[in-house]
C-alpha cells in the first residue's frame, strides 16, 4: 500500500475488521505441522475491494449539499 492514508468510513472499518478476524480464525484452524495450506485469497480480495472503493470515493470531487 502507498504511504497515503485511506479515509475509511466506520462501516468499511468494521467490514475489514471482520474479514481480518476471519483470516486469523482460518490461520488458527490450519494444522501446525505444515502451515500455509489454508487459502485466504478470497478474504484478501474482499479487503482489497473495500480499499479500492475508498480510493475511488476519495478521488471523486467533493460536492456540497447546499449547492454552493
Amino acid at each position: 500500500m502507498s504511504s497515503e492514508q485511506l479515509r475509511l468510513t466506520t462501516g468499511e472499518k468494521a467490514r475489514i475488521a471482520l474479514l481480518v478476524a476471519r483470516m486469523a480464525k482460518r490461520g488458527l484452524a490450519d494444522d501446525r505441522q505444515s502451515g500455509g495450506r489454508v487459502d485466504q485469497s478470497d478474504l484478501q480480495r474482499r479487503v482489497e475491494r473495500i480499499e479500492n472503493q475508498a480510493r475511488k470515493r476519495a478521488a471523486q470531487p467533493r460536492t456540497s449539499k447546499n449547492g454552493k
